[in-house]
């Protein structure tokens, strides 16, 4: 994707929109609020441009590679963007206690977006894991199996007994698996909206703060603590996907 259709993309426009829309209420003139939104939606459209054009199927800095055609490639460059947003508003905020307290925001923004990455690269892993069980032949097996059990006897009904479990232990860690990329995808979608609704109110600040001072710093408070929410959330779903990442790697030895 191109500048042109950077520009044309929707969460630019209400970026560009929401910023102007507050320097006007902030009683700055027609033409400098709409100056404030074509700056902010011009420079998100450049830095997305930007980062399209490196997003090539890539070796995540740290962890497992990350396909940036995949799902969660595009979670993944969806939060990187915002991270960039967020730092370069953070840098163009009039020096003061607003811009301090926005700028210790920066490390928690990259743990998330470091965090998010390394959950991208597990749900990368788990759908090639995935891709290498084919459910439907374990299902037929284990009907065969279940089937050739109720005619066994003594010695082949143990034997058919262990050919089940193994069936049956396969089967657990497809589960395993599948429910695993399921939630690490449910939660890039919900840290990455919540990192682009972060950068969006953090716009309504810039703006605000370039109309004259801004003493009140209880929005910024919520941010922090909605931020460590989400970081919480996805130290606690990394976790859960390790555990059924390694079950898979333990099946295979």
């Amino acid at each position: 994707m191109g500048l042109k259709q950077e520009l044309a993309e929707p969460w630019g426009m209400l970026l560009g929109a929401t910023a102007a829309g507050v320097a006007w209420a902030a009683d700055l003139p027609v033409l400098v609020a709409g100056g404030v939104g074509v700056i902010a939606w011009a420079s998100k459209a450049a830095f997305a441009a930007l980062e399209r054009r490196r997003g090539e199927p890539r070796t995540a800095a740290r962890g497992l590679p990350v396909d940036a055609r995949t799902p969660e490639g595009q979670w993944l460059l969806r939060a990187k963007r915002a991270a960039t947003t967020f730092d370069d508003l953070a840098r163009a905020m009039s020096a003061g206690p607003l811009a301090d307290r926005v700028a210790m925001m920066q490390p928690q923004v990259d743990d998330t977006v470091e965090t998010l990455e390394r959950l991208a690269g597990q749900a990368g892993a788990a759908g090639q894991a995935l891709g290498r069980i084919d459910a439907g032949f374990l299902s037929a097996e284990a009907e065969r199996l279940g089937a050739a059990r109720t005619h066994a006897s003594g010695e082949i009904a143990a034997e058919v007994d262990r050919s089940l479990a193994s069936v049956n232990a396969q089967q657990q860690v497809y589960g395993r698996l599948a429910t695993a990329r399921r939630g690490v995808l449910a939660r890039l979608e919900s840290g990455t909206l919540g990192l682009e609704s972060l950068v969006a109110r953090v716009v309504e600040l810039s703006a605000m703060a370039a109309a004259g001072p801004v003493g009140d710093s209880g929005t910024v408070d919520q941010l922090t603590d909605e931020l460590e929410g989400i970081r919480q959330g996805l130290a606690e779903t990394e976790e859960v996907s390790r555990q059924a990442l390694n079950a898979y790697h333990r099946s295979k030895e």
